[in-house]
């Protein structure tokens, strides 16, 4: 069998595998990758479920043999998740670090703002049918990161003498940033979510990479010139990055 053809899911092979600890079940995602050299778990902490990477050559059984092996870990690392916070009437949701929460607001046409209520608190007012709230606010985060991404890359390019190409967000599991060497930058919507000074750190963390594709000192120290609050960010990345990957859970999802 043609190299090629080993990279991608057999035709007969499911997405997911079931592995069970007492009377729980739990869903495994599959996916192969051509650089896997073995089997590997972790969490994908937006969809709330193990994601189990196969060698090209890896077989289904023994995919099922490493997942069972590994059903306490399993366990363990999804109920340490953070309780998910559904887009939802009443839901608390931070934008840019501060507090929101979200008002249906019907019988009128389909949008999506910010305001503060009369006694000080801040709103994300979200109109048009129940049903659609969730996908509107999930599409308002998404915009508003791409602004707010997109002008802090910019300044740190112009600083920089770079130029960015182009901007993507996309909802990263990994990672909360990338850089291309063709001068696309692509970031997490959920950055949107954390404060400010986050946002330029992650924003001029991917624009040195423009000059730098390393970690090098030279690397660390274009970031710093570029975001003096760079330790202030990744403590804050490190203390509650992973509490951003629960918002805008499904209750079904996170079940």
């Amino acid at each position: 069998m043609p190299l090629r053809s080993l990279l991608y899911r057999r035709a007969t092979e499911p997405d997911l595998i079931t592995v069970y600890l007492e009377e729980a079940a739990y869903a495994v995602r599959l996916q192969r990758h051509r650089q896997a050299r073995r089997y590997t778990l972790r969490i994908q902490p937006n969809t709330r479920e193990a994601l189990l990477t196969m060698p090209p050559r890896g077989s289904l059984r023994e995919a099922q043999t490493f997942a069972n092996k590994h059903a306490s870990w399993i366990a363990a690392r999804l109920a340490r998740l953070p309780k998910p916070v559904a887009f939802a009437p009443g839901a608390i949701i931070p934008l840019r670090g501060a507090p929101h929460r979200i008002v249906h607001k019907s019988g009128m046409r389909g949008a999506v703002w910010t305001e503060v209520a009369p006694d000080g608190e801040q709103l994300l007012c979200v109109t048009g049918a129940e049903p659609h709230l969730p996908r509107r606010v999930a599409d308002y985060f998404k915009r508003e990161a791409k602004t707010t991404l997109a002008a802090a890359s910019r300044r740190a390019a112009g600083e920089l003498g770079v130029t960015v190409k182009r901007i993507s967000i996309r909802d990263q599991t990994s990672r909360w940033g990338s850089c291309s060497t063709t001068g696309v930058l692509c970031f997490s919507w959920r950055l949107v979510l954390a404060p400010a000074f986050v946002i330029d750190y992650l924003a001029a963390h991917e624009v040195a990479h423009l000059r730098e594709m390393n970690h090098s000192r030279r690397f660390w120290r274009l970031v710093e010139s570029l975001c003096p609050e760079l330790d202030k960010a990744k403590v804050w990345l490190d203390a509650n990055g992973a509490d951003l990957h629960r918002y805008g859970v499904t209750v079904e999802a996170s079940r």
